[in-house]
């Protein structure tokens, strides 16, 4: 059986991957045990050079790997190229950050001496999405090799040029064999590899539903598991915001890698005495962003990742009017030629609880626009969510703000006046059905270690 690459733009078959089989799974696994023996063993000094190592090659091939994006899965180059440079921050960030992370913590007690130690798990499964190919991999990959694991990664099947290309950057950088390596399956084949007594913990970044499958696979097994899931993250604007920043953020976040981030703005809950001055603002916002070919740099809109998303997005748009939803902008299918998955920047008004759209995720450029009293509904409103990943308020009474941000939201991640986003310095991950555990910061790269006390007398 084969696995296909398919151009968003235009339907076209890029390349066709031959799946592997159970067997050069099992030996894949047991060749990444084989290497864990030696690499948990390595200095974290041999680790940070290496990871800077991988830094350097991504930057060396940028371009190559933004144009590889663009046409697996319409990210447009811009944004492929930022991308590529976040991946090589993350691996600059553990290579001078994390055997300070993950030194002994030395503990007063009755012994002539304890102390905490932080030791590798052994073999790690990473079940990545499509939406950021490199990211999502890589800041699972720094925190967890700089720690001394190994790493097996099931890509996403329309990515798969892109998770070949990870193995190769970070050989390229000097990486022992198969201390990492791409598994080439399906997502039927995941329970089999979860169950092999090698891996001894998964992370899993994707929709709710996936994750849930995979956190009983793993807990059946009593093996680690971090989650990072769906999410619909609400931006509270206030009586008191500068609304036209608020509307080029809101418009950015919400558009940003063609509308199909977990922590993109998905519903934005006006307080009702600016929500017809902030809505004339939105619009304009939203509707200045180009949408077209994602290698032409005045891009800022590319297509979706694939056709039958797009597809499965509009008919939520549908559901959604046919309930009582306004659409003020778009919810239409763009005539460009061929069997592209393009979809118009959309904006429904009106959105009420019992709408589908109210608990549901959106995953793709179509903003959710909600009206509230006051603050106090706002807020309401934000936290009536099965989600809870990320969360921004926008005010110009920065106390008012970091009071909501800090006491009140009921996320992950929670800014104020400005986009939420991960940051290798910041722990990234949410509650409730966006999944626990943590990626990023000093909580990231402990996610994956023995937690060890040693007690000495």
């Amino acid at each position: 059986m084969s696995m296909q690459s398919i151009n968003p733009v235009n339907g076209e078959v890029l390349k066709s991957y031959q799946k592997d089989s159970a067997s050069v799974v099992k030996n894949k696994i047991e060749q990444a045990q084989m290497a864990h023996v030696i690499w948990r063993n390595s200095i974290f000094k041999e680790r940070a050079v290496l990871l800077k190592k991988a830094a350097a090659v991504l930057r060396n091939r940028h371009e190559f790997l933004a144009k590889l994006m663009a046409s697996e899965m319409g990210k447009p180059l811009k944004a492929g190229t930022e991308e590529v440079e976040k991946c090589a921050k993350v691996c600059e960030y553990y290579a001078e950050n994390g055997e300070n992370f993950l030194k002994d913590e030395l503990i007063a007690t009755e012994a002539t001496r304890s102390y905490v130690s932080f030791q590798p798990l052994g073999v790690v499964l990473a079940i990545m999405p499509w939406n950021f190919p490199f990211w999502q991999a890589f800041r699972f990959l720094a925190p967890g090799l700089m720690a001394g694991n190994c790493a097996l990664l099931k890509h996403a099947a329309n990515v798969t040029g892109c998770a070949l290309a990870i193995e190769e950057i970070l050989l390229e950088a000097g990486l022992p064999l198969h201390v990492f390596q791409t598994l080439i399956i399906g997502s039927k084949d995941i329970k089999m590899v979860i169950e092999n007594p090698i891996i001894k913990a998964v992370t899993l970044t994707g929709s709710t539903e996936a994750g849930k499958q995979v956190a009983q696979q793993a807990a059946g097994l009593l093996k680690k598991a971090v989650l990072e899931l769906g999410g619909s993250d609400p931006y509270l604007i206030l009586e008191d915001a500068d609304l036209d920043y608020a509307a080029e953020v809101c418009a950015e976040s919400r558009l940003m890698n063609n509308g199909q981030s977990c922590i993109a703005a998905k519903r934005f809950i006006v307080v009702e005495s600016v929500a017809d001055e902030f809505l004339k603002v939105f619009i304009k916002k939203m509707s200045s962003k180009k949408t077209g070919d994602p290698f032409q740099s005045t891009t800022n809109l590319g297509p979706m990742a694939r056709k039958d998303l797009r597809d499965e997005l509009h008919q939520q748009v549908l559901e959604n009017i046919a309930a009582g939803a306004k659409c003020i902008l778009g919810g239409s299918i763009p005539a460009f030629k061929g069997e592209h998955a393009y979809y118009t920047p959309t904006i429904l008004t009106g959105i009420k609880k019992g709408m589908p759209a109210y608990t549901t995720e959106i995953f793709g450029p179509v903003a959710l626009v909600f009206s509230a009293k006051d603050t106090e509904e706002a807020v309401r409103i934000a936290n009536d969510s099965p989600f809870g990943l990320g969360a921004a308020v926008f005010t110009r009474d920065e106390i008012k703000g970091e009071q909501i941000a800090r006491n009140h939201f009921q996320a992950g991640s929670c800014f104020v006046n400005s986009m939420v986003k991960s940051d290798p310095r910041l722990p990234f991950g949410g509650i409730k059905e966006s999944g626990y555990g943590r990626e990023l910061g000093i909580y990231g790269i402990r996610e994956f270690v023995n937690i060890k006390t040693v007690y000495i007398r």
